[in-house]
């Protein structure tokens, strides 16, 4: 048997985790699996709520906040636990993104004594994150955001993201005439936006704008007067630019037609330097593991902390974030039960400072 497999089981906190894992709470459907953590916390003697959009509260020390999203994407896994080579592993939607990091950061929070805060809506528009930034009245000492990183990683950055609808209309006319109609004009400025971002295959995906249409509707209308289109994108910005000035460039070829951008979330990088990132460094290898720095390509809800919250801040959580929504989503226990020992090292050292 490997040593991961022969560590002491954490019974306490596998519990937690399968129960709130065999809870569906695919994003504006969490209240049950919230209602379940809030469970857990009165259980150990802990306040806890729900607040008006949702959010499981149960502040304590706020020298340090540990908060992690409680909704998943949709995805029906069976919910089972299962033996191979490293041990037991869970398999279920959202036991790495993210009810690993959540349900480990809950135990940690009543050994320690540190606040938590579940949230809603990471998936989908932040809703929780974005609420609970406006709603305390101050900040707190450190953020340990939720999401999975491996037991071993530490993550310090995230991209940005700019998303919006772009509408354009012409006159209908016979295919064969030279003008261009709604559709090209579509066309032609996306290209010429995802042009100008344009990078080779060497620069670093972190350090890129990643240009990407997500839906595409054009054709004639239906009083067959017109030709209309509409293209939603997304950009992904990295911390080199801002959301505003990747907006500029983007409207500068616009020549037809119109963007309504409906979402930003600004890019976020922490220096490895931070109190927190260095209590991380110290607690994984007290677990006997080596650290590794992380940036992800994507978005997460340490980006709305940062845009208001100037606190140390790091993202942390059990699982490979490759197995993300991914149809064999699955979680080893043994990773998970270090990920809460790695927690509550860190956060008790937080609480110290």
């Amino acid at each position: 048997m490997s040593e991961a497999a022969s560590r002491e089981a954490d019974t306490e906190a596998r519990d937690l985790l399968e129960a709130v894992v065999r809870i569906p709470s695919v994003s504006r459907n969490e209240t049950e699996a919230a209602e379940r953590l809030v469970e857990f916390f009165e259980a150990h003697g802990r306040e806890a709520w729900l607040d008006e959009v949702g959010n499981v509260r149960a502040p304590a020390d706020d020298g340090v906040l540990l908060t992690s999203h409680i909704d998943t994407v949709p995805g029906d896994i069976p919910v089972r636990v299962e033996e191979d080579d490293e041990g037991d592993v869970l398999w279920g939607r959202g036991s790495v993104d993210a009810k690993g990091p959540l349900c480990a950061m809950a135990v940690a929070a009543v050994r320690t004594g540190a606040s938590f805060v579940g949230v809603v809506g990471e998936e989908v528009d932040s809703k929780g994150a974005r609420f609970l930034v406006e709603d305390r009245e101050s900040e707190p000492g450190a953020v340990i955001n939720g999401e999975p990183s491996g037991w071993e990683g530490i993550t310090l950055g995230y991209r940005g993201l700019l998303a919006g609808t772009y509408v354009a209309t012409s006159e209908s006319g016979h295919s064969s005439r030279p003008e261009n109609n709604a559709i090209q004009d579509a066309i032609d400025w996306w290209s010429s936006v995802d042009d100008e971002f344009a990078t080779d295959e060497w620069h670093p995906v972190f350090e890129r704008v990643t240009c990407k249409p997500v839906e595409f509707n054009g054709g004639t209308s239906s009083d067959g007067l017109s030709v209309e289109a509409t293209m939603d994108v997304q950009l992904r910005v990295p911390p080199e630019y801002s959301t505003g000035e990747i907006r500029e460039i983007a409207d500068g070829f616009l020549e037809n037609g119109t963007v309504n951008w409906d979402d930003k979330v600004e890019p976020v990088m922490q220096s490895p330097r931070t109190s927190a990132a260095r209590a991380f460094r110290a607690a994984i290898r007290q677990q006997g593991g080596e650290p590794t720095l992380l940036r992800k390509t994507g978005t997460s809800d340490m980006n709305v902390y940062a845009k208001t919250w100037d606190c140390p801040m790091v993202t942390y959580g059990p699982g490979d974030s490759d197995l993300d929504h991914a149809p064999n989503e699955h979680l080893p226990l043994d990773e998970y039960d270090r990920s809460v020992a790695v927690l509550e090292t860190a956060t008790e050292r937080l609480l110290e400072d």
